[in-house]
């Protein structure tokens, strides 16, 4: 699947912790429903049979509406689930690594959090960046903030679409318009929502709002 700066308005990072009494499949699909874009599949605690079987029932949805699909950085994951890529962070595998073993037709995702690093995530195949965290977030706490400045700074410095993540909600995500990014990418803000389909679809109308030149 080819990957345009659309796909990347409103981009969310799975997490079962806030599953309750839906599974993680019809979750995903009431966000997809209310306009999320993309979608990463983050698991930190399943076997890697868990892992493909989860990720299967996730493509089942994502093919069904056309949404670009990838992995948070299993690499084995995303090629035996047939997933349309992988995303890496910086203690993870080499971006070049990652993409050698991908092909050429996969989206790589690449984390960063200076100018250097996504300049060298370009150049070494990246299709599109993560930068964060932006703000404090409790999802991921070894996360240093990236600043407004840096974050334009990165925007400005590649043609690469860029997404903003960590801490983004709909009471602080206009602080980020200005700054150029392509979208943002969210996890409790859509999965630990208990309307996920209404609080999605007003985190879609704001991000429009905030990307809009």
């Amino acid at each position: 699947m080819k990957l345009d700066k659309s796909s990347m308005l409103l981009y969310a990072v799975t997490d079962r912790k806030w599953l309750l009494d839906n599974s993680l499949k019809e979750q995903v699909e009431q966000a997809i429903k209310a306009g999320v874009t993309f979608v990463q599949l983050r698991e930190k605690d399943l076997n890697d049979k868990e892992f493909i079987q989860e990720a299967e029932n996730i493509k089942k949805i994502t093919d069904k509406y056309n949404i670009p699909f990838v992995i948070n950085d299993n690499l084995e994951v995303a090629l035996s689930c047939g997933a349309d890529g992988v995303h890496v962070g910086q203690s993870d595998m080499k971006a070049s690594d990652a993409r050698n073993k991908l092909g050429k037709d996969k989206i790589l995702g690449v984390s960063v959090q200076t100018v250097q690093q996504a300049l060298e995530a370009e150049k070494n195949g990246a299709d599109y960046l993560g930068v964060g965290a932006v703000f404090s977030t409790t999802t991921k706490a070894d996360a240093n903030n990236v600043s407004f400045a840096t974050l334009k700074e990165i925007c400005d410095a590649v043609s690469i679409p860029v997404v903003a993540i960590g801490g983004i909600n709909k009471d602080n995500i206009m602080q980020l318009k200005g700054s150029n990014v392509d979208g943002v990418a969210v996890v409790s803000a859509i999965f630990a929502e208990r309307d996920i389909y209404n609080s999605t679809k007003e985190l879609y109308k704001l991000t429009c709002e905030m990307v809009k030149k």
